[in-house]
């Protein structure tokens, strides 16, 4: 595998405006000079990432039981000031099967990362991790990473690309929603037993990969690009 530094050397050979270099493991974009780089978890100096996120909005989330049937609605509201979070998370943990991690490469540095895993009893796959460095993002390069798990789950056979969110987190929501991704679940106690208290409800996003095509890096849904 090819460090970062020989990666942005290899941009020189470049003339098509996205080369698949299969030998490397990588996916080079010529426009932007962005790699995407597949990690290896004996040799990546990244083993745990942390990321911070800003949000003005967040999905309320009311659950009603009536008479034979329950009503769930989530409705886009406004938090009274700012709210401010902070993430920490690790790569190749062990409970993660068949992890891939995958980094974007911007000059001579790491600037993006995705980390993938495949359940096999229902044939999906799963993105466990999912950042973008936050003075590099609006730049495209979140669509590149989240094409590059669309093309992953192809070449796997995977019937849909899943992932978890927050109902608090507004722009990743836009962004995944934008993408194609559509919610098909809830945990109102993932984190807490007051998660619908604190608007922090865990959401399951999914992409059924038989209707989606990969959007072009030049598509910029939201803000997380």
């Amino acid at each position: 595998m090819p460090d970062a530094l020989y990666v942005s050397l290899l941009f020189d050979r470049c003339i098509a405006r996205q080369v698949r270099c299969r030998k490397f493991g990588i996916t080079m974009n010529a426009k932007d000079n962005v790699a995407i780089v597949e990690l290896d978890k004996k040799d990546t100096y990244l083993r745990e990432i942390s990321s911070k996120y800003s949000t003005h909005h967040y999905y309320d989330v009311s659950v009603c039981r009536e008479s034979g049937s329950w009503r769930i609605e989530m409705t886009r509201k406004a938090f009274a000031s700012r709210l401010d979070k902070n993430y920490h998370g690790k790569l190749f943990e062990d409970h993660i099967e068949e992890p891939r991690v995958f980094a974007a490469v911007l000059g001579n540095r790491q600037v993006g990362w995705i980390e993938l895993g495949y359940d096999k009893w229902n044939n999906r796959l799963r993105v466990w991790e999912f950042l973008v460095e936050e003075e590099c993002r609006t730049r495209g390069i979140g669509t590149l990473l989240m094409n590059h798990a669309v093309e992953i789950a192809k070449e796997k056979g995977a019937r849909m690309l899943v992932l978890e969110t927050q109902s608090n987190n507004a722009t990743a929501i836009s962004f995944y929603l934008n993408f194609g991704f559509e919610l098909i679940g809830f945990d109102f106690a993932a984190y807490s037993n007051e998660d619908m208290e604190k608007k922090e409800v865990r959401l399951e996003l999914g992409l059924k990969l038989q209707q989606k095509e990969c959007f072009s890096e030049d598509t910029k849904p939201t803000s997380l690009k």
